[in-house]
């Protein structure tokens, strides 16, 4: 009981990206159109692959999972951070702490579950296209993209658990944007080592099996593509892979260089950057990098906007 009025009572202070005053407008701006973009991008290919039948497939379904993911995960963190560049109002409740980093590792390593599903979606349209639709029929994605949010759900779980049953006293000032495992753990007044050391094997399985099962799914596609002979033809099958190859660079690359280090000051700092790439920057540029590269999703978007034109023209 005693642990929990000393976390209770007090809340939190992000200590946010700069102090500058000249640079937090600026940050502000830059973070907020990427931000808008975010939400735009996102919620435009969620909305076309709803209405537009053409696009009921396995490949959209995920990537429909993948942008709803994308907007609430930039929502868990960006908004708050957002506020304290430009009212500078950088206070968290303690159950506003806990939440932000229970939800923004649930969201996050659901997404990191949900590529792997994607690298293995890959793999079936490619070297079993034939059976495509059995072994991706709908019951099966269903129960993929759901297997994606309850195990992301239980490792968020294990790591909130651990990282708040950690006693916290005095002023405790987060050197981060947002409530993270490794700088809220750095605040705690006891040995850490044995909270750090389980934080790291829980995000090692995690994330260094969805890593390898993607690579070992490039691979064996890669081992197939080698068998086709015409070079159009492999250039043309490859060429559905390097969105999703491009995502996970950015996101589990990012994530593996974040979350598998020690807690150091020079790491912290070197963690806000990597975070920003994750939560600000990536989320907006995934519906570029899925849509720009994609015939049948630029053919459903200007479907979709004529249908909007004709509708205004007639009203």
């Amino acid at each position: 009981m005693e642990r929990l009025n000393e976390t209770s009572i007090e809340g939190f202070i992000l200590l946010g990206i700069t102090d500058l005053p000249e640079l937090q407008i600026f940050l502000f701006l830059i973070f907020l159109m990427f931000y808008v973009f975010n939400l735009l991008g996102n919620l435009s290919i969620v909305t076309l692959i709803i209405v537009d039948q053409s696009l009921y497939k396995p490949m959209y379904f995920f990537l429909g999972n993948l942008s709803y993911l994308d907007i609430f995960y930039s929502t868990t963190t960006v908004p708050k951070m957002l506020s304290g560049l430009l009212l500078g109002d950088k206070r968290i409740t303690t159950f506003g702490c806990i939440a932000q980093l229970h939800f923004f590792h649930f969201l996050g390593s659901t997404e990191a579950l949900l590529l792997t599903s994607m690298s293995y979606d890959r793999y079936v349209a490619i070297c079993n296209p034939l059976r495509y639709h059995v072994l991706m029929a709908r019951h099966i994605c269903i129960g993929l993209a759901s297997s994606c949010w309850f195990i992301g759900f239980l490792y968020s779980l294990s790591q909130t658990v651990i990282t708040f049953r950690l006693p916290y006293c005095n002023m405790k000032q987060v050197a981060h944007f947002y409530c993270d495992i490794k700088p809220v753990i750095k605040l705690a007044c006891t040995n850490t080592h044995l909270s750090e050391l389980l934080v790291s094997i829980i995000f090692a399985l995690v994330a260094v099996s969805t890593f390898s099962l993607i690579i070992m799914s490039y691979m064996l596609i890669g081992s197939h593509l080698l068998n086709i002979r015409s070079t159009h033809e492999r250039w043309k099958a490859f060429s559905t892979c390097t969105s999703h190859i491009t995502v996970v660079f950015l996101y589990i690359g990012t994530a593996l260089c974040t979350y598998l280090g020690p807690i150091t000051q020079n790491s912290l700092e070197q963690d806000r950057i990597s975070a920003i790439v994750v939560t600000v920057i990536t989320p907006a540029l995934n519906p570029l990098i899925y849509t720009l590269r994609n015939k049948e999703v630029k053919r459903s978007l200007k479907k979709f906007l004529r249908g909007i034109n004709n509708c205004s023209k007639f009203y």
